[in-house]
C-alpha cells in the first residue's frame, strides 16, 4: 500500500512539474479574482444579496429534482431559470446602473486626468458647508421645510433642467429665502453643483420604495429617489417637525444635528484627501 501512495504521489508531482505558469497567468488569475472579490463586496450591500441567495437555492433544488427524478419539478425549474437572466436585468436594474455608474467614476480612471489638489477648491468648498448647515439649522428650528441636493459625480443636469437657473454662489440667507413659505421658488429642491446654487425649485423622481415609513412625506421620498438614481446627497428639513434628513445612495439618515451634517458634506472631500490628496472639484473642471 506504501508502495501504491509512493507512485501516486510521484505521478501527482510529476504533473505538477508539467504546468506551465506564466507571469501573464497570475495577473489573469489575480484580475479574475478581484472583480469576482468586487462582486462580492458589492452584492452584499444591496438587495441583490438575499435575491441571488433565493436563486442559489433554486439551482440546488433543480439539481436534486433531476437525481430523484422528478420530471415535472425538474422541467418547471429548467424553464424558470432559463429566463434567468433576463429577470436578473429587470429586477436588478437599479443596482446595475449604479455598478456602471460607479465604474464610470472610478478612481482608476480620475488618476490618469487629475492633475493635482486645489486647496482654494477645498477651503471654498468648506466655507460653503458652513452656510448650508446654517440655513438649514435656521429652517430647522422654525419648521420649514426645505430640500438641498448636493451633485456628486453623477451629473443630474436632467433634474436641473427642471427649475429655475440660479447659478449663484452658496449663502445662508439666499438658502433660507428660497424655502420661505408661499414664495416662488419655495417649492422643490435646491440643486448644489460645483460649490454654487445651480438651480432652485426643481423636480426630483420619487422613490418606487414599498418599505418607506408612511410618516415620510413628498420631500423625504424625493430625496430617497434622487439618491437611488444618483451619488447625489440629499439634505430634507421635516416641514412638520423640523427633524434633518440626509438621503444617500438609497438610505435615509434621520434626527441630525450640525456636526454629523458636516461630518456627511465634507465626506467626499475627506476621502479624496486621503487618497489621493487630491480635490474633489479638480475632476469637473
Amino acid at each position: 500500500m506504501l508502495k501504491d501512495f509512493s507512485f501516486y504521489l510521484q505521478e501527482f508531482l510529476r504533473n505538477v512539474t508539467l504546468i506551465r505558469i506564466s507571469p501573464f497567468d497570475i495577473i489573469d488569475i489575480a484580475i479574475v479574482s478581484f472583480v469576482i472579490y468586487k462582486i462580492i463586496v458589492w452584492i452584499k450591500d444591496t438587495r441583490a444579496y438575499q435575491l441571488i441567495k433565493g436563486i442559489a437555492v433554486l439551482i440546488v433544488i433543480t439539481q436534486v429534482s433531476k437525481w430523484l427524478s422528478l420530471n415535472v419539478i425538474n422541467w418547471l425549474l429548467t424553464n424558470t431559470l432559463s429566463y434567468g437572466v433576463l429577470a436578473l436585468l429587470i429586477v436588478f436594474q437599479p443596482e446595475l446602473r449604479r455598478a456602471l455608474e460607479e465604474i464610470g467614476r472610478s478612481k482608476i480612471w480620475g488618476k490618469f486626468l487629475w492633475l493635482g489638489p486645489d486647496e482654494e477648491m477645498a477651503v471654498k468648498w468648506q466655507n460653503s458647508v458652513e452656510e448650508i448647515i446654517k440655513a438649514v439649522m435656521y429652517l430647522s428650528k422654525n419648521k420649514i421645510g426645505a430640500l438641498i441636493v448636493v451633485e456628486g459625480q453623477t451629473k443630474i443636469g436632467d433634474i436641473i433642467n427642471t427649475g429655475i437657473i440660479i447659478d449663484s454662489e452658496i449663502s445662508s440667507q439666499l438658502l433660507i429665502n428660497i424655502f420661505i413659505p408661499n414664495t416662488p421658488l419655495h417649492d422643490g429642491a435646491v440643486i448644489i453643483r460645483d460649490g454654487k446654487i445651480k438651480a432652485a425649485a426643481c423636480f426630483l423622481p420619487l422613490s418606487e420604495n414599498r418599505y418607506i415609513s408612511k410618516e415620510l412625506g413628498t420631500r423625504h421620498r424625493a430625496a430617497l429617489g434622487i439618491s437611488e438614481n444618483s451619488d447625489a446627497t440629499a439634505i430634507v428639513v421635516s416641514e412638520e417637525t423640523g427633524i434633518i434628513s440626509v438621503a444617500y445612495n438609497g438610505g435615509l439618515t434621520r434626527n441630525l444635528g450640525p456636526e454629523a451634517l458636516r461630518k456627511i458634506l465634507l465626506r467626499p472631500l475627506k476621502q479624496e484627501k486621503e487618497k489621493n490628496g487630491l480635490s474633489i472639484f479638480k475632476w469637473r473642471r
